[in-house]
């Protein structure tokens, strides 16, 4: 919400400066975002009239201007060398004397303006464009000034110019305050200055036109009042004051009959429409549209609606979007004669989520969702007649006014104990009812409590906890007392094997990884493509197309981020996230933490692009691989064990986004917990990236628990290492001989490791049969009380291989 200072202080002007006066709206809940200046700092420059302008004798883009500046020019008329195509006499514009400063330029230096020579003549000064005085970006020639302005007047003070822009950022349940009268309410009460209103006398009628509305759906419009007026003349330009105010407001000037519209709604925050009445044909129906109806709309667009849309419709067919925007062919124009001015309460229910179904928004759609006082649709109508009068002429028609049903206000009742208890401060029947009395909030006192019944304009005062909010409001936030928690804190044992999710965020970032946070939505080819989810979570009302369903893994929005980094000319990424997806589980059940038939369980993912180590003289580059990504994961993982399985072998089935050949299942104590690979070669050509990254995810639960360190005596005697070369089947792979030796009868083996892997080259003679490989091992042996001899590693060993041999069909090779 964007509004003038000025225009606020008409009807409430606290003696309050204007930073005092944004903290007192800020501390009450109403956030000033922003305070703006209206008009950049200048001076000397001042109003002044054009009375000659000749060709320049010296340059055909130039002419030499006479211009009468009032009391700046008693001594005679002032020359000015002007280039704008518009100067011309008869016309009064800004002129910046001698000795005037104009806005800084792009060295942050105001421009000072001295007497010149242009082509040998002499200037005196500067004719001015908005542009020139940061007023706006038209360079399509001089400034021009209303024609009675008086001459030689301060530019600031003929236009206003030395006011303030207030933009707020206002929350949903603040709908009162969308308009400088409802702020100005605000402020009354925050401050105890009185309250200004328009005496909005009704308006005697002058013909007994009217036209009939048929309200076919309550549940959509509880009042609606309308009113003819005939015999306008809608080429009247819109007053220079009521131009300059809307677009202090952030909109431009249309039409005289728009911009009242408009103004009415930024005055008092009531919406309206204004209907060309020669285009409207019979009378108007109130209803729900029917499936299948289209609209054409103000915007250009025509959409498709269906039942749950209101509309105002006429005999000849859907004429508006009810409370949202009016239609294309009864919309007022240069040729508009007659009018129906139409204020109506359209229900927030009805008209909430339905603009952005349609992919736009309006101000008025804005309003009406968040609730629009019901009560004033009829007096609010007499101000805009009265605008309309003044503007455009006419004569007006009676008031036609139907209401069906209003919003009952439910009575809300404060108990002075209770605010004193959540307000951790003393409070007193007498300070609320200031309060209220300040607020326009009418109350039946009781012995301890006050029962409000809330005014027609409060859509937001609902239970006891919204009338402690007004209290503590208008009290001021800055007076609650600085209490000390009363409640024992107690510090609980952390087990020493459990790590928090902040702690795990914290090591992924020791590993090289960035932390990014991503939408839980996301569109449903991706959740096919990647995840193979055919039957994602729909989101009922997406904010975006492309963000429809609730996400099933953490993969899709990493790879997003990926492209992002990349169009940003990134060539290392590491990323990671840690955040929930959402699985049909028919075992949830619904609660304060969950959704009946939805699991959000926790999950950790991770990417990995580009060269394993960042540029550097003493390592040859290489790109990162499954092993680095593996290593990372093991590394995070610390001392819990972790098995993978390949992708496609056995019972392991492949994962739509990974590589087949180069990803695996991850299993931490026989449970799945995840999944590590390659991104598809598919995928990799529909995302367009230069190379495969590495993706990583999992179960967060699996990295947050840790075995706790074992202290171990140092041993006194030393370990003996024997190198073995085996010949297995292609089938078996390195976990599959690592679980073989842990299930061998083995005494004394404390470690192995894979350090060799070879496979002879097709046509190249070999020990090795088809469908054999070697795997090179080295093994650790120790016994504690006693040295190892060779004899007892060779019994051991011959023991190992007799198993690996009956196991996996395992020999040494020769």
């Amino acid at each position: 919400m964007q509004f003038p200072e000025s225009w606020l202080r008409e009807f409430c002007d606290p003696a309050l400066s204007t930073s005092q006066l944004a903290d007192v709206l800020t501390m009450a809940g109403l956030e000033v975002e922003e305070l703006q200046p209206v008009a950049p700092a200048f001076s000397r420059i001042v109003v002044a009239e054009i009375v000659e302008a000749q060709q320049h004798p010296n340059a055909d883009r130039l002419r030499v201007c006479k211009v009468n500046a009032g009391a700046h020019s008693a001594d005679g008329l002032l020359q000015i060398v002007c280039g704008a195509p518009n100067a011309r006499p008869g016309i009064r514009v800004p002129l910046a004397l001698v000795g005037a400063e104009l806005p800084p330029g792009p060295d942050g230096k105001p421009f000072v303006i001295k007497v010149g020579k242009l082509r040998g003549l002499e200037s005196f000064g500067m004719l001015c464009s908005s542009k020139e005085l940061g007023l706006g970006d038209d360079q399509g020639g001089l400034m021009e000034l209303q024609p009675e302005v008086e001459l030689g007047a301060d530019i600031r003070q003929i236009l206003a110019l030395d006011d303030t822009l207030f933009t707020l950022k206002l929350t949903p349940n603040l709908a009162h305050c969308l308009s400088v009268y409802g702020i100005a309410r605000e402020v009354s009460a925050l401050t105890g200055t009185p309250l200004k209103t328009h005496k909005l006398t009704p308006i005697a009628p002058q013909h007994d036109q009217k036209l009939a509305v048929d309200i076919q759906a309550p549940d959509l419009c509880g009042r609606f009042s309308g009113r003819v007026i005939k015999g306008i003349n809608a080429l009247a330009p819109t007053p220079a004051w009521m131009v300059q105010r809307l677009a202090r407001c952030g909109q431009r000037s249309i039409s005289a009959l728009v911009d009242i519209s408009n103004y009415v709604m930024f005055e008092y925050g009531q919406p309206s429409h204004i209907y060309d009445l020669k285009q409207l044909q019979g009378s108007l129906q109130v209803r729900w549209a029917k499936a299948d109806e289209k609209a054409y709309l103000l915007n250009g667009m025509e959409v498709q609606l269906d039942a749950s849309v209101g509309v105002i419709a006429d005999n000849q067919g859907i004429e508006a979007l009810a409370g949202i925007m009016g239609g294309d062919r009864t919309a007022v124009d240069d040729h508009t004669q007659d009018v129906f001015l139409e204020m109506a309460f359209w229900f927030p229910s009805a008209i909430a989520g339905r603009s952005r179904k349609y992919h736009f928004s309006t101000d008025a759609g804005h309003r009406f969702e968040r609730g629009v006082d019901p009560a004033s649709t009829v007096e609010y109508l007499e101000r805009m007649t009265d605008l309309v009068l003044q503007i455009c002429g006419g004569q007006t028609g009676p008031i036609h006014d139907q209401t069906t049903h209003l919003p009952e206000r439910q009575p809300v009742t404060l108990r002075i104990a209770r605010a004193s208890k959540v307000l951790g401060m003393p409070v007193t029947l007498a300070q609320c009812a200031a309060v209220f009395d300040g607020l326009g909030l009418s109350y039946v006192q009781g012995t301890d409590c006050l029962t409000v019944t809330p005014p027609s304009w409060r859509f937001d005062l609902r239970i006891e906890e919204d009338l402690i909010e007004e209290v503590v409001r208008v009290v001021g936030f800055q007076n609650l007392p600085h209490t000390p928690a009363l409640g024992p804190i107690q510090m609980l044992p952390q087990p020493e094997g459990v790590r928090t999710k902040h702690a795990i965020k914290h090591r992924m970032a020791a590993l090289g990884y960035q932390e990014t946070i991503n939408f839980s939505f996301i569109d449903d080819q991706t959740e096919k493509d990647l995840a193979g989810n055919d039957n994602p979570i729909k989101v009922l009302n997406p904010i975006a197309a492309q963000h429809n369903s609730m996400r099933s893994s953490l993969l899709g929005g990493l790879l997003q981020a990926l492209k992002h980094n990349l169009a940003h000319k990134s060539q290392r990424v590491r990323l990671f996230e840690v955040g929930r997806v959402f699985l049909r589980d028919a075992g949830v059940t619904d609660s304060a933490f969950s959704v009946a038939g939805i699991a959000q369980p926790l999950r950790l993912a991770a990417l990995a692009y580009g060269s394993a180590e960042a540029l550097q003289w003493g390592a040859t580059a290489r790109g990162v691989d499954f092993f680095d990504m593996k290593g990372d994961l093991q590394a995070l993982l610390n001392r819990v064990q972790a098995t993978f399985e390949p992708a496609g072998h056995g019972d392991c089935p492949e994962h739509p986004a990974l590589h087949p050949g180069r990803s695996a299942r991850i299993r931490v104590d026989h449970q799945v917990v995840g999944w590590i690979g390659e991104l598809h070669p598919r995928w990799k050509q529909t995302y367009d990236l230069p190379q495969a990254p590495l993706l990583l995810e999992l179960a967060l639960d699996a990295v947050l628990y840790d075995t706790v360190a074992q202290y171990q005596q140092v041993l006194r005697q030393q370990p003996v290492w024997r190198d073995l070369a085996l010949v297995v089947p292609e089938h078996v792979n390195y976990q599959m001989l690592r679980d073989a030796i842990s299930q061998s009868s083995c005494l004394f083996m404390r470690s192995t490791e894979l350090f060799d892997v070879y496979k002879p080259k097709l046509g190249v003679a070999s020990d090795l049969a088809s469908g054999e490989r070697s795997l090179a091992i080295r093994t650790e042996w120790l016994d504690p009380s006693v040295p190892l001899t060779d004899e007892r590693v060779d019994e051991q060993i011959a023991v190992l291989l007799q198993h690996l041999s009956q196991a996996l069909n395992i020999r040494l090779r020769g």
